[in-house]
């Protein structure tokens, strides 16, 4: 499955950070985890942190599929609005679904710390109403979140101005958010994964899953056998392939980032990400080094010849758009890309067993604008399934939530 286009940042940036094989002969382990981005690699380390054999294979170069196109602003804020989740689930659920991101963005940043030089920074976020109509909705969601103790502010028109220079009709300011580089994090930790007994493999497709009573068996396109007692599945949107239930649909997102840019000129964008109310929305924030990455104009196409001719014209949208909110800013992109990434209907993600498969085999799609705080909590929530304990979110990422939705 072709899920970029163009010439991601990290990729260029890191290069190939290290070297993995390809599986040349029959593995066993306790766990196999498949995909070897952002979200197999953050399950993986738990995996393995929690005493579990673990396996990672990869088709690609590690990091390779959508990690590398990742824009990696980690917010506990999902792209569905906590009023629509407490409507749609309940006020407890959709709080617990706010405050897992809201932990998972403190999970991150202890790992990071661990494995270290992976660009991580904490940030604020700034929400910003950008059409008039959508001031009220935006403040009733500030009511409703600062209700249940999280950190934010409202910021009337004025204040948006003086500060960020936007004009906005209103905007919510929040105070846990924070930065990374993807690519870097997946390689230091599947590193990591190597160094404390784990093995990582790329370049090897797997063929076949088949699941038995007390454990799986899979084999690759090469005729390589692996058995484990449970499999997780982490390959991304590429992971909608092995269920005959659809799930979520497939779109792209389109990306430029420029050279390092003068601090002073950043002014508040150096700490602060910032996204608009319009969907679907612009977003951009800054790296530590000071470049500005510029992300948005989604769109449904989902055929990579189609995706990939369309890279030149959306960055073009983009910096249009950019330089209608800052004027003063003479953008040049250094690069520019696209990246597929799916969504499903409510903004969740799915993670656990699907009845397809039964229980040993488990899914991480970490689906939506949130994937590395999704895949965070997929993390501790798939340790929790093998060992038999119940995470608090399990039910409300379950496939079992399908047919609420439905």
């Amino acid at each position: 499955m072709d899920l970029k286009s163009g010439y991601p940042f990290w990729a260029i940036k890191n290069g190939l950070i290290s070297n993995f094989p390809p599986v040349t002969s029959d593995i066993e382990c306790d766990v196999v985890v498949i995909g070897g981005g952002i979200t197999g690699a953050l399950i993986a380390d738990e995996l393995t942190t929690s005493g579990f054999a673990t396996t990672v294979v990869e088709q690609r170069d590690i990091g390779w599929g959508s990690t590398s196109a990742s824009t990696a602003l980690l917010q506990y804020e999902i792209d569905t609005h906590l009023l629509d989740l407490v409507k749609w689930y309940g006020e407890k659920d959709g709080v617990m679904a706010y405050q897992g991101c809201a932990d998972a963005i403190d999970s991150l940043a202890e790992l990071a710390s661990e494995v270290g030089d992976v660009d991580f920074a904490r940030q604020q976020s700034l929400y910003f109403a950008s059409r008039p109509e959508d001031t009220n909705t935006l403040h009733d969601e500030f009511k409703l979140r600062r209700k249940h103790g999280f950190k934010a502010d409202w910021l009337a028109a004025n204040v948006v101005q003086e500060r960020y220079g936007l004009l906005s009709s209103g905007a919510i300011l929040t105070h846990h958010a924070a930065r990374i580089d993807p690519y870097r994090m997946t390689y230091r930790l599947l590193e990591r994964l190597v160094v404390r007994g784990g093995q990582v493999f790329d370049r090897t497709t797997i063929a076949t899953i088949t699941p038995k009573a007390k454990g799986v068996i899979l084999r690759t396109t090469d005729g390589a056998q692996l058995r484990c007692q449970y499999v997780v599945m982490a390959a991304g949107y590429a992971s909608q392939r092995w269920l005959k239930q659809k799930v979520a649909k497939n779109l792209s997102t389109y990306a430029f980032i420029t050279d390092p840019m003068d601090k002073d000129a950043l002014g508040a964008l150096a700490t602060t990400m910032m996204w608009e109310s319009a969907r679907p929305y612009l977003y951009f924030r800054c790296t530590g080094e000071g470049r500005l990455l510029v992300g948005g104009e989604d769109d449904d196409v989902d055929i990579p010849a189609r995706r990939d001719a369309r890279v030149r014209e959306k960055c073009h949208k983009l910096i249009h758009r950019i330089s209608e909110i800052f004027p003063k800013f003479d953008l040049i992109p250094t690069f520019s890309w696209a990246g597929t990434f799916a969504e499903t209907d409510d903004g969740l993600p799915f993670l656990g067993p699907h009845r397809e498969y039964g229980s040993r085999v488990l899914f991480a799609m970490a689906y939506g604008g949130n994937g590395i705080t999704y895949s965070m909590i997929g993390a501790k929530l798939i340790r929790d399934e093998i060992e038999g304990r119940s995470h608090q979110l399990a039910k409300l990422f379950s496939f079992d939530r399908l047919d609420r939705i439905n």
